[in-house]
């Protein structure tokens, strides 16, 4: 999808800062993370488990639960911050669908009975009609035999069938945002196809917004329009999804492409990045990453690096790409695919 350059977008997240206050130490789970979401379009949020994804989408739904809080930035969606006590406002026009079908559905209560709670909830539909509307909305998201379904309890469906129930109860609410917090994550490979499909469709025809979140390059690449990579609790990488497989600009997106099985040699051992990601006990004041980073130099160590534009509708986080930065060019050439050491290596 296309987005022109002065379009306002739905949903505009601005330096972020989401810290959970322990008993030894606070942790910065999101720490000035920033993009945009357009009408229509599917945004990608990637990374490795513990880089902050799932708390930056409970942060846009106001679910982030103590110790945890929000305790910067801006969430914008429509011309209303929610951070400033806007999020029943527009409680109906955004909708998430976890990564666990079975934790998000009662047992104790059938299918349809969820599925008409949503609706008398954001739209005030109730008996006959709210029946109706399930059994149409359970065939709206492929589930055969609906009438039937729309009876069942939860265990008796299949995984794929009980996300496809989930997804159900998120389009109750008619909502203009969709959040994905790894949907597609408990299911085989078929099944996500499936349900990837699925939500392309559902897009195409209610004109849906989705933020994808996934540590699956795969199903990036499949579904998304523009990707932001997140590590740490920081957006690393911005750009639309077919360049940066293309070109990654950061060494982080670079070592996740390469994690993929069929993008390197069949015969080659399949590269890992060494290490973890790390918990943000305060304030970056390195690169985050640099412990983990071929690439790394010294620098790297001492200073946080900021965005840089790196191409149209692209920025990286990465001291590579400073501007006037000739000492690190010439340790390092990065070009996003193979370096060339020229200097201190981490």
């Amino acid at each position: 999808m296309s987005v022109g350059p002065d379009e306002e977008p739905l949903l505009a997240v601005r330096d972020l800062e989401v810290v959970f206050h322990t008993e030894r130490e606070e942790i910065h789970a999101v720490d000035g993370v920033s993009f945009d979401i357009h009408e229509g379009e599917t945004v990608g949020l990637v990374g490795e488990s513990g880089s902050g994804k799932s708390v930056t989408a409970r942060s846009i739904l106001g679910l982030v639960d103590s110790p945890g809080s929000i305790e910067g930035g801006k969430i914008g969606f429509r011309g209303d911050d929610l951070t400033d006590d806007n999020w029943e406002r527009h409680r109906g026009d955004i909708a998430i669908v976890f990564q666990d079908p079975s934790n998000s559905l009662n047992p104790v209560y059938t299918v349809g009975n969820q599925i008409k709670e949503a609706l008398r909830i954001h739209q005030g539909i109730r008996g006959n009609e709210a029946t109706e509307r399930a059994v149409g909305l359970l065939e709206d998201v492929g589930i055969p035999d609906p009438r039937r379904r729309v009876e069942e309890y939860p265990h008796q469906l299949s995984g794929g069938m009980q996300q496809r129930a989930v997804i159900a109860m998120a389009l109750a609410c008619d909502p203009d945002l969709l959040v994905c917090d790894e949907p597609t994550t408990a299911l085989d490979v078929t099944i996500q196809a499936q349900i990837l499909d699925l939500l392309a469709d559902l897009q195409r025809e209610e004109d849906l917004a989705i933020l994808f979140i996934t540590h699956d390059m795969g199903v990036i690449e499949d579904a998304t329009d523009r990707v932001n990579v997140i590590y740490a609790g920081e957006i690393v990488e911005r750009a639309p999804t077919g360049m940066l497989f293309s070109e990654p600009a950061h060494p982080y997106t670079e070592a996740l492409l390469r994690s993929i099985p069929g993008r390197t040699n069949a015969a080659d051992r399949l590269p890992t990045i060494e290490g973890e990601v790390p918990t943000p006990t305060g304030q970056a004041e390195d690169c985050r990453f640099a412990p983990r980073c071929p690439y790394a130099f010294a620098e790297c160590h001492e200073t946080p690096p900021e965005h840089v534009d790196v191409g149209a509708e692209r920025s990286a986080a990465c001291l590579l790409h400073e501007d006037g930065s000739e000492e690190a060019a010439e340790r390092t050439v990065f070009d996003g695919s193979e370096a060339v050491s020229g200097g201190d290596s981490a």
